[in-house]
């Protein structure tokens, strides 16, 4: 990676600004006791922390309070007859003035209704935002000058002046249920990609690209949670709060060489900005390609085996060569699939108050966690320990065939599988956007399905 693309992607950290926004969580708890409980109950229950899902604060404005936002890394966007706020450069929620009584907080939810219903709160009062509409929100509760809104958004930033765009129910629909039954097993892989790229672009056509990408990363969480038990087992924990998948933090897919310009082109058409790029090592084998879409706000870690010297070319456009040896991503891909085809995702990271979730999934669920490849004051991450899928015959035999695994190796993966998908464990501080780029290394090395079958 060059000094130029290592500089545009130097994520900063602000401490000053996570303060900021935890005191005004304070603030909020010392007007209603309601959000008290409902803080701990999310702790206890799920492992997470308030302030990881909350989508916006609504405060009162004054000159000060401007002058505090800028300060802290905030910048204004214009063009709406109320202020608002964002934070390009960290993982912090946009600020908006409230010209109500009330200051109010609105948490991040995948379905207002199942959080409303969760939770039994005035449920005679109506959901502002129609169904379909590409946002939703109401009233949880109030209490002295405080309010906790729920609020769902499909492809709609707060600053998006199309907030009121309302898909058709039928078209919705249909592609909800085209996304969900997708066929992600061919015997020719081109023509998996050739299929999705179909769907893809038949609804874009009648709902935008923006709501298409919300659909469409719906059904793969859906596809990954039916693949992986830990998964089902947070879902449930998190569904107990009415909450749904909306801490997702990065969606990851692995590659194998041959298909990366194509995985790639799916993202790009789905309206995905390339951002920083990955490299593990020259031990590991493996580098990344990180996109953000700028909309839906969905995150993707794209894997794929790398040598040395490709880690200098856009190696997300131009063509890889196949390798004479598979590294870990490639014999990923060769025992299960395509990560975006058969395979579905090799892991979901959300985010997480981190000892918590780690403690709560073991002692109350026996799942194990693997070590932790990050821990730093802003940054902790670790995988839960991954899922055994079993191994086609036919994948087996091709791999044994061409040399690139051994007879005893074959026999392994026939009685054992190998290794398939995890869950992954993160928590954030202070706004930091970017990801490890050293630990990392020993993760994916932990990872390799020929090293868990040795051990």
């Amino acid at each position: 990676m060059s000094d130029e693309q290592l500089a545009t992607y130097d994520w900063k950290r602000f401490p000053e600004t996570a303060d900021f926004l935890n005191e005004r969580i304070v603030t909020f708890s010392q007007q209603s006791p309601t959000l008290v409980k409902f803080a701990s109950d999310l702790q206890a229950k799920t492992g997470t922390r308030l302030i990881d899902w909350v989508d916006h604060l609504e405060l009162h404005w004054s000159n000060a309070l401007e002058a505090t936002l800028i300060r802290l890394g905030y910048e204004e966007v214009t063009g709406f007859n109320f202020k608002l706020f964002r934070h390009v450069a960290a993982h912090f929620p946009p600020i908006q003035s409230s010209s109500l009584s009330a200051e109010r907080l609105f948490l991040r939810v995948e379905s207002v209704v199942d959080f409303l219903a969760t939770h039994q709160y005035s449920l005679q009062l109506p959901i502002e935002g129609e169904i379909a509409a590409a946002v939703r929100h109401r009233l949880a509760f109030q209490e002295n000058d405080f309010e906790l809104h729920a609020i769902e958004r499909h492809g709609v930033r707060l600053d998006s002046v199309e907030r009121s765009f309302q898909a058709d129910l039928e078209d919705l629909l249909s592609h909800t249920e085209a996304f969900r039954l997708r066929k992600r097993d061919f015997s020719d892989e081109i023509a998996g990609f050739e299929h999705a790229e179909s769907l893809i672009k038949i609804a874009i056509e009648d709902l935008g690209v923006d709501r298409t990408c919300d659909l469409f990363f719906a059904a793969e969480r859906a596809y990954w949670q039916q693949r992986n038990g830990v998964a089902r087992i947070q879902k449930a924990r998190q569904d107990t709060m009415g909450l749904g998948w909306a801490n997702h933090d990065h969606h990851t897919y692995r590659s194998s060489r041959k298909h990366f310009q194509r995985l790639i082109a799916m993202f790009e058409l789905l309206g995905f900005d390339l951002r920083e790029r990955f490299y593990a090592g020259k031990e590991a084998g493996w580098g990344a390609q990180v996109l953000e879409h700028p909309t839906t706000g969905v995150v993707i870690f794209a894997d794929v085996d790398l040598s040395p010297a490709e880690v200098s070319q856009d190696f997300a456009h131009e063509p890889l060569l196949e390798l004479d040896e598979l590294g870990t991503v490639g014999l990923w891909c060769r025992l299960h699939g395509e990560a975006f085809l058969q395979a579905g995702m090799h892991h979901l990271e959300c985010l997480f108050e981190f000892d918590a979730a780690r403690d709560q999934l073991a002692s109350e669920n026996e799942v194990k966690t693997m070590k932790p490849f990050t821990d730093l004051p802003h940054l902790k991450q670790a995988f839960t320990a991954g899922e055994i899928w079993a191994v086609e015959e036919s994948r087996i035999m091709s791999l044994l065939e061409e040399g690139l695994i051994s007879a005893e190796e074959a026999d392994r993966f026939r009685r054992e599988g190998a290794i398939g998908s995890h869950m992954e464990i993160l928590q954030r501080e202070e706004g930091f956007k970017g990801f490890n780029q050293t630990g990392i290394n020993d993760i994916i090395l932990e990872t390799n399905p020929l090293k868990i079958h040795q051990s």
